[in-house]
């Protein structure tokens, strides 16, 4: 069944454009996380949870798989709270990731829409109970932050809702450590005997 029009103006177009900037602004590579929650009930303006549709779901995943086409990144579904904010994942990747599967099978009702349409076009799906993603996309207020890596880093999309779903991204960063004499690039050339002579240890 294909989407109402009536119920997705421009909403695949619109995930598509702010997780293309996401993805510019992590510098997100193949192969890394990248988690996506998402409230398919606050998108039509109501309360998280309440009035889940497959159909918008489906708009947000076309949106994702349009980025994922040009940088093939692994995308993480997140469930809701009914299923402990599991995520959908595909079964080699989360091998991959070493990750180990949990059991159950994402329903509207019990995993929420989104999850529940992920599932259904993946070629091998399974869930996992924890991730840490590289980055991450929330519509809707979800709560994502659990399974992203740290050091999350906010990135201000242009577009603010989809639909009345408000929405908030981050990439992930390495900490950094050590203080005043720490580097965090390469010299550009060895150090000679001289410039090494104030060391550490």
């Amino acid at each position: 069944m294909g989407i109402d029009e009536s119920m997705n103006p421009g909403w695949s177009a619109e995930v598509e454009r702010i997780l293309q900037e996401l993805i510019e602004a992590g510098g997100l590579q193949a192969g890394q996380l990248l988690v996506v929650g998402a409230s398919t009930s606050e998108v039509l303006g109501e309360r998280i949870g309440t009035a889940g549709a497959l159909q918008v779901a489906e708009s947000i995943f076309a949106g994702v798989e349009a980025v994922r086409a040009r940088i093939p990144f692994v995308p993480v579904y997140q469930c809701c709270e009914h299923l402990n904010r599991a995520l959908v994942i595909e079964r080699n990747a989360a091998e991959s990731y070493g990750l180990e599967p949990v059991h159950a099978v994402p329903v509207a009702k019990a995993g929420g829409s989104m999850a529940a349409y992920a599932y259904s076009q993946f070629t091998a799906p399974c869930l996992v109970e924890a991730v840490r993603a590289h980055a991450g996309i929330d519509i809707g207020d979800t709560f994502i932050g659990m399974h992203l890596r740290h050091v999350a880093v906010p990135v201000r999309p242009t577009i603010r809702f989809i639909g009345a779903a408000h929405v908030t991204m981050a990439y992930t960063r390495p900490k950094l450590i050590g203080g005043e004499r720490a580097q965090y690039r390469m010299p550009e050339q060895r150090l000679t005997e001289r410039q090494s002579a104030h060391h550490c240890e």
